[in-house]
């Protein structure tokens, strides 16, 4: 990851570092309430529903090889592999917005493939 961090990008990491620590209750913090999240499987309104999103593949992450990360004062990208149970090297990338230091609106890009391969070949 990049050394230089501006506002957005700091938040992005601490939320990151956190939820890929499996402490979603600190990941939290760095929501907003009213967060908007477009991921794969469609659009999430508001942090109950992020958090319903999240937790759950926290919980099967055992790994995250961070790639690069980027940023400015409202926006921060990260792109990085996570390593969970079913699949070992899942690529995944995050573009957040930022505002009074809280992500507003996060866009979650990854290939939900191999995942839906893992549950059929489990049954």
């Amino acid at each position: 990851m990049t050394q230089h961090e501006n506002a957005a990008l700091k938040i992005w990491r601490a939320h990151f570092d956190a939820w890929t620590s499996k402490d979603m209750d600190t990941a939290m913090t760095y929501i907003a309430d009213d967060i908007v999240c477009d991921a794969p499987a469609g659009r999430l309104d508001g942090a109950a529903a992020y958090r319903n999103f999240l937790e759950p593949f926290s919980r099967i992450l055992t790994g995250v090889k961070p790639f690069a990360s980027f940023g400015d004062e409202k926006t921060a990208v990260g792109i990085y592999e996570a390593q969970t149970f079913p699949v070992p090297h899942a690529p995944g990338a995050e573009c957040v917005t930022v505002v009074d230091g809280k992500i507003t609106h996060s866009r979650f890009i990854f290939d939900r493939t191999p995942f839906d391969a893992a549950r059929r070949s489990q049954g």
